[in-house]
């Protein structure tokens, strides 16, 4: 049955990595968000002077979280094309036509079409019928995923 020493599929250099370890990814980053968003809300609550947040308030809170993950997304992608989610499951966003690092323009689309695409699963449903296995906010944006040796 073994037929002998198997040999090794060469993979495309921009192959994405298994949606399984990119969903894993996204998992622990919801996990890290969440605790980002606890601190910036006590810090929110504390420069309102207040614990109870009503009102105009509450739309606030929404824009200050809002700007506090883009800032985060943006600075990681920016810097590295790697978030702390992303650095542990070897994943690395890269522009699509160099591989090159992301440009700030295609950093701020991916993270709005990210923003409706990923929690309506639409983005995560087109990487089953992507020609690249890429997600629909990284075909937009002109961004890939690759894995990290």
């Amino acid at each position: 049955m073994s037929g002998g020493p198997r040999r090794a599929v060469p993979v495309p250099e921009d192959a994405a990595p298994g949606i399984s370890r990119r969903l894993a990814s996204m998992l622990y980053e919801a996990i890290l968000l969440f605790a980002v968003a606890f601190l910036a809300t006590w810090l929110f609550q504390f420069a309102a002077g207040t614990m109870r947040i009503e009102g105009w308030r509450t739309h606030l809170l929404q824009l200050f979280l809002l700007a506090v993950f883009a800032a985060y997304f943006l600075w990681c992608w920016l810097r590295g094309g790697q978030t702390l989610a992303m650095k542990t499951w070897r994943i690395r966003l890269v522009a699509r036509k160099d591989h090159g690092r992301v440009s700030p323009a295609a950093a701020l689309l991916r993270f709005a079409c990210s923003l409706v695409l990923v929690p309506s699963l639409v983005g995560i449903a087109w990487a089953y019928v992507d020609r690249d296995r890429q997600f629909l906010h990284d075909r937009l944006a002109g961004t890939l995923l690759l894995g990290v040796p």
